[in-house]
């Protein structure tokens, strides 16, 4: 079986599937068109974001067997259209899982002890303890929307803060021994943090909103380390300036291209709700990489490894 690869990834995945019987073909510049025009040929193709794969794209793809998405989410591939032709999809939310968990738990703790603030002002000379003195995780409620791999791994971090952790999910029955599952009600009653682990599908993108937001009895922080596209920047701006949100931790942007590569191309393209977001000293901001460690690069290869030799060795 022919594999082509259009992203480059560990090495392990080009290594280990040579070594099962499988020939990889490497191509990481060719446009979509180029790869379209020749895709007929490949039983597998290995991507991780540097375009979508649509209808037309599968159309040409005569005898793809399989996809594999080295990252957590399959947003960038016609799920049902692909599942409609036979092809097996293969992502890895269990490779970077722990990543996520753990850069989520930075966030918030830095947002609490205002490092990002206090390590700006001691390089800017000043010493000011009082104002920044921050405030203790513990004794606070912990709410996660998505309780599936990512949001399982944050509330595992929290364990040992003494911290109440309560989950949302479409699915029922999803709580575990590090979180209780609740309805939405209790989450907008409860939440001292509010922590987004979810996929980007249409009914996620666009969810925190103004409206949301306000249904919270309480301010709270928020981290997001899922999608971008699940916040509508202007109405969390104007939640922070209200003081209806205390601080953001934000790994994602609404603004982010398709291929997680860049952001802008130029200042001139960044939005009004954007610019103000930058300004703001309760914002703490990462480009997309909760889920970009060392470690997790290889494990989420050998994910996607194991996930095609289960099915076709």
């Amino acid at each position: 079986m022919k594999v082509l690869h259009i992203d480059t990834n560990h090495s392990i995945l080009l290594t280990q599937l040579a070594a099962t019987g499988f020939k990889n073909e490497e191509d990481y510049t060719s446009t979509k068109a180029e790869i379209e025009a020749k895709i007929a040929i490949y039983d597998g193709i290995i991507i991780r974001s540097r375009f979508a794969i649509d209808k037309t794209f599968l159309d040409k793809a005569k005898n793809l067997k399989f996809i594999g998405r080295v990252g957590a989410g399959l947003e960038n591939i016609d799920i049902e259209y692909a599942q409609k032709l036979g092809i097996k999809l293969y992502n890895a939310p269990e490779g970077n899982r722990n990543a996520v968990g753990e850069h989520a738990l930075g966030m918030l703790l830095s947002l609490f002890n205002k490092l990002n603030q206090g390590d700006q002002s001691v390089r800017d000379g000043q010493w000011l303890r009082e104002e920044h003195r921050g405030i203790e995780l513990d004794g606070k409620t912990v709410g996660i929307i998505g309780y599936g791999n990512m949001g399982k791994a944050f509330a595992r971090k929290l364990r040992g803060f003494n911290v109440e952790v309560i989950c949302y999910d479409i699915l029922d029955d999803v709580e575990d021994s590090n979180a209780m599952q609740v309805g939405l009600e209790e989450l907008f009653e409860k939440t001292d943090v509010l922590s987004l682990h979810t996929p980007e599908t249409p009914k996620t993108i666009g969810m925190i909103n103004a409206t949301f937001i306000n249904t919270f009895k309480k301010p709270f922080w928020f981290i997001n380390t899922a999608r971008g596209k699940s916040v509508i920047t202007s109405d969390l701006v104007d939640a922070i300036k209200e003081g209806k949100i205390l601080g953001a931790g934000l790994d994602v942007l609404e603004y982010e291209k398709s291929s997680f590569e860049n952001l802008f191309s130029s200042k001139k393209e960044v939005p009004e709700a954007l610019q103000e977001l930058l300004k703001m000293d309760s914002i703490i901001l990462s480009p997309h990489v909760a889920g970009w460690t060392i470690e997790s690069k290889e494990k989420l290869a050998q994910t996607i490894v194991d996930k095609i030799k289960a099915d076709f060795c």
